[in-house]
């Protein structure tokens, strides 16, 4: 039997916000289409990635998708002379000039940034499909135009099945302990840097078989030992050198987590004494 936990409040993106951002998202997967599909559909070749996309946002300051081109122009921009990765960028984000001329757009590093007014953000990431022999995908190929340009992968979709197979065990325990991060993060740590991808990484090994109960219903017994406790023994138990070595769920793609280790400790210090 898992070890149980209380059920406790949650943090949710309101239902008006997450309607504005599903309208943005069809304008941009509509304006990919048009130009790399001719197609009108808002739905096909893209999807939620990150933070939004595993279930476990707290805020629109951050919205990733992936948009997925047309392995042609992959062999086209990769081999251009000179930062295809870069080239690429650009024409993603003259793609989006067109149909939101009021927003700020630019293209940083490996996505396309779109600033709305009201302070949503969109970060498009143009990627790739990659198919092994038999026609399944393995997964995107995405541009990194840092360091004079090159191509990286990543596979969201198995991230995201393994986070929602896991929630679903934990009776919502995943997904509550990922957002709760982020919220003593947000308004504790706000100078400090941590990553979505290392909160989730860290508590999907991190809580073993701890799972949400509904107010200790039908006499199950609540371990005697804290959530929160549990979670900084294991980080404590786990940390090497200073890091840790995490691996996304699902996909088992190694997660660097130098520049959020920092914060990770505060964080679980924080919420566990």
């Amino acid at each position: 039997m898992g070890l149980l936990v209380p059920r406790a409040n949650t943090y949710t993106i309101p239902l008006t916000k997450r309607q504005l951002i599903a309208k943005r998202y069809q304008r941009i997967t509509r304006a990919i289409n048009r130009e790399f599909w001719n197609s009108e559909s808002d739905t096909a070749h893209s999807l939620y990635v990150g933070s939004y996309g595993r279930g476990t946002a707290i805020s629109t300051s951050d919205i990733d998708i992936i948009v997925e081109l047309p392995m042609a122009e992959f062999d086209r921009f990769k081999n251009y002379l000179s930062n295809g990765p870069s080239k690429l960028l650009q024409v993603i984000k003259n793609a989006f000039q067109e149909i939101l001329p009021n927003s700020d757009i630019r293209a940083d590093g490996q996505v396309v940034k779109i600033n709305f007014h009201d302070g949503i953000k969109f970060e498009i990431v143009p990627a790739f499909n990659e198919k092994d022999y038999w026609g399944e995908s393995k997964g995107f190929i995405y541009p990194d135009s840092n360091m004079g340009g090159n191509w990286k992968a990543t596979n969201p979709k198995k991230e995201q099945e393994a986070m929602k197979l896991k929630n679903t065990k934990s009776n919502n325990l995943l997904y509550a302990t990922c957002k709760h991060f982020r919220h003593v993060r947000d308004t504790e740590f706000t100078s400090y840097h941590l990553s979505g991808i290392v909160i989730d990484s860290f508590v999907y090994e991190a809580m073993g078989n701890w799972k949400f109960v509904e107010n200790n219903s039908g006499g199950q017994n609540i371990s005697s030992v804290s959530y929160e406790t549990a979670l900084l023994e294991y980080y404590n138990s786990h940390k090497v050198m200073g890091g840790l070595n995490l691996y996304s769920p699902g996909s088992n793609q190694f997660v660097n987590s130098d520049s959020s280790i920092i914060c990770l400790e505060k964080v679980l210090k924080k919420i566990a004494l």
